[in-house]
């Protein structure tokens, strides 16, 4: 079982979706409050089980109403993905992958493990 991991920062705090494997599998930005950090918890635990998939690494690929996971190519060449909530606004990221189906198995697992996964505060 998965959890949401909240660590504070200097400027704000941020989340961390940590695999029952201890693996993080998706980080979000950096929330100027922690309330604004626990709504983009909410945010990823309603939406990533209903997000299509975009995936942006094909050809003439078809743009798909949000909440959804955008799939693309980084600068480095890595693939990578991004939910966003059904407003647009990006909740979520993952970490960068060498194979395609490496980062759409990290879909799944952020679909399987937001839906009721426990939210822990890190202590600094």
């Amino acid at each position: 079982m998965g959890k949401f991991v909240i660590r504070s920062t200097e400027k704000g705090s941020r989340f961390n979706l940590v695999a029952g494997n201890g693996e993080v599998i998706a980080t979000s930005q950096t929330y100027k409050s922690l309330a604004s950090c626990r709504g983009g918890i909410a945010s990823v635990a309603a939406c990533a089980p209903i997000a299509s998939v975009e995936d942006q690494t094909t050809e003439d690929f078809e743009p798909t109403k949000c909440p959804k996971f955008q799939v693309y190519v980084d600068k480095a060449g890595e693939f990578r993905f991004r939910l966003l909530a059904k407003n647009g606004q990006n909740i979520c990221a993952g970490e960068g992958y060498k194979k395609k189906g490496s980062c759409l198995n990290g879909i799944e697992s952020v679909r399987k493990n937001a839906v009721d996964a426990e939210v822990v505060r890190e202590e600094e």
